[in-house]
């Protein structure tokens, strides 16, 4: 099992797909990293040698902020809107949607389990 940027890498699938389970590798990512190493796009992770993982490795420490540090600056800039208190800061805080979505319905996934409310039944 390859571990890159301290995550198991899953050695049935293609590379590709696999570079995705790293926090803030998507598929564009994937398919640029590897087009630099020179890795064809239907290989299998239990196929690649280990200088090839190796160079992968390499690659994303150099070029990509990813996994812990990717976290940990999200989180800082969450922190900074809500210390600020502007709008966005204030969403966050209180757990409502941030990106202008409806909340009269809907938005349950941020808002949480419906609370009953009395005189509600009409």
């Amino acid at each position: 099992m390859a571990r890159i940027a301290g995550v198991n890498i899953p050695t049935n699938k293609r590379v590709v797909i696999a570079l995705t389970y790293i926090f803030g590798i998507g598929r564009s990512h994937a398919k640029k990293i590897c087009e630099s190493a020179s890795i064809p796009g239907e290989r299998r992770v239990n196929e690649l040698s280990d200088q090839e993982v190796m160079q992968i490795r390499e690659m994303i420490d150099r070029d990509y902020m990813v996994e812990g540090d990717l976290r940990r600056d999200v989180a800082m800039n969450i922190k900074r809107l809500m210390d600020l208190g502007c709008y966005r800061g204030l969403r966050h805080r209180r757990g409502l949607p941030v990106r202008g979505q409806r909340t009269h319905t809907n938005a349950r996934t941020r808002k949480g389990k419906a609370k009953p409310v009395a005189g509600m039944n009409r």
